[in-house]
């Protein structure tokens, strides 16, 4: 593979910056969602969107919960069970849902996106996900093309879990890894052997999946260096289209099991910078892009020619190569949003139940935004998905004169400037190689919730 796009690691910069800080799947962030918005805002909202939006077409994310184990680092909203009439008694709430919402968008709208996401969605019977994909079709009409992903766990799969993905339209499908290492897995309750990896790899293959993406994190137990380059050149060898490596985000005061995982054995803040910088570098070297944030993907990939052309996107679900759908989220917990409205569904399997019984649709948080949320969403959005902003565009767009609008931030960017993270041009900002690493903390100096607000102040995951 060629290694044009090497990137060199500045470890010193990395520690300068390294802080927590917001992901920006959406802003304003959801610690500033609340229970003012409910049903009744999601609704009037929908209606709007669907008179300005009319013929344009959506995206749908479905929020599967269930997991056969726990991974001790998990951060998502997720829970165990082994009764599977549980998860038949959701996925006919989903459809409930889905029932619900339907007649609320126009016909004319089909779906671009769609999402499975959790927990486990594999661990789903290919009954199962037979039924809901039938559902789902049933209901909406897919874009021909649409993108259809779906996140699998090797460790439950097997091949007619693969075939009923690819029967209910599935395209593209994405593993987490974590790490190869058994004393990592082993410390936190995932054990995943690389043959049952690569055969599912071979699979998806197999089965004409056209983009494979590989999940790894940096931060676990017992990781060091020397450890984590084998796990890089087993995925290497393996192949995938994208690779994500995530920063592993210890947070025991908020998410009770990862008390299980002891602060004495996670490799400390110097180790940590290091593992990145061997991975980005490593990834770099053999071919693969650096699109931000913690994503890598071939250059022939969709995210890199987005990239290029400056059309990516940034969603709940990452990056996306489709800017601006409306997106509905279906199941608890999941995050709908709308041109300037995110709500939130509620987090637990009985109310959710409760509230579709009684024939409402069951949100029961949000945030509906003001004019300077949408100006600032659309500069951090640009940001982090294009690493440059022309300001003539901004104000042509928001009558505003940008200097003086973002007098603070520009003033706080200096010192990135100065640190080769960012150029501060007259009628634009340019992002450099190396604040594409560190661009959330340049977004943060955008954001007026982090900038201006007292009180409470939300926990975030460190920037590096």
């Amino acid at each position: 593979m060629s290694s044009k796009n090497q990137i060199h690691v500045d470890i010193d910069l990395l520690k300068k910056y390294d802080q927590p800080g917001p992901r920006y799947t959406s802003y304003p962030t959801a610690p500033y969602f609340h229970e003012g918005i409910g049903e009744k805002d999601y609704i009037r909202h929908i209606q709007k969107d669907d008179q300005q939006k009319s013929g344009e077409p959506i995206s749908l994310y479905f929020h599967l919960p269930f997991c056969d184990t726990l991974c001790y680092f998990c951060g998502c909203n997720m829970m165990v069970t082994h009764n599977r009439q549980k998860i038949d008694h959701y996925i006919d709430y989903l459809v409930k849902e889905m029932e619900l919402l339907r007649p609320l968008i126009n016909d004319n709208r089909k779906v671009m996106q769609l999402h499975w996401g959790g927990g486990t969605p594999t661990y789903l019977t290919p009954e199962q996900i037979r039924r809901l994909g039938q559902d789902i079709r049933r209901l909406f009409e897919l874009e021909e093309g649409a993108e259809v992903s779906v996140e699998i766990d090797p460790r439950e799969l097997t091949r007619e879990h693969m075939v009923a993905l690819k029967e209910a339209g599935f395209n593209r499908c994405s593993m987490g890894v974590q790490d190869f290492n058994p004393k990592v897995q082993k410390t936190v309750n995932r054990i995943q052997p690389e043959d049952i990896t690569r055969q599912t790899v071979d699979w998806a293959r197999e089965l004409g999946f056209q983009s494979v993406n590989i999940d790894l994190m940096y931060g676990l137990p017992f990781q060091n260096a020397e450890l984590f380059k084998k796990t890089l050149e087993i995925i290497l060898d393996i192949d995938p289209d994208r690779l994500a490596v995530f920063n592993y985000a210890h947070l025991p005061s908020i998410i009770k099991h990862q008390r299980l995982i002891k602060d004495e054995w996670l490799p400390g803040p110097e180790e940590k910078l290091e593992l990145l910088k061997l991975s980005i570098e490593t990834l770099t070297s053999s071919g693969y892009v650096y699109i931000g944030m913690d994503h890598f993907a071939k250059p022939n990939d969709e995210l890199t020619i987005a990239m290029n052309e400056g059309t990516l996107y940034r969603n709940f679900q990452g990056y996306s190569t489709h800017a601006g759908l409306n997106l509905f989220a279906i199941g608890i917990t999941s995050i709908s949003m709308l041109s300037d409205l995110y709500v939130q569904n509620v987090k637990k399997l009985e109310p959710y139940y409760e509230l579709l019984d009684a024939g409402h649709l069951p949100v029961y948080k949000g945030v509906e935004l003001n004019e300077d949320d949408i100006l600032r969403r659309e500069v951090i959005t640009e940001l982090m998905c294009n690493f440059r902003l022309q300001k003539e565009k901004i104000e042509k767009k928001y009558g505003i004169v940008f200097d003086d609008y973002f007098a603070d931030a520009l003033q706080n960017l200096t010192p990135m400037q100065d640190d080769g993270l960012i150029e501060l041009h007259a009628d634009h900002l340019q992002v450099t190689t190396m604040g594409r690493l560190l661009i959330r903390n340049i977004a943060m100096q955008f954001d007026y919730y982090l900038m201006k607000r007292e009180g409470h102040k939300p926990q975030f995951s460190r920037t590096v």
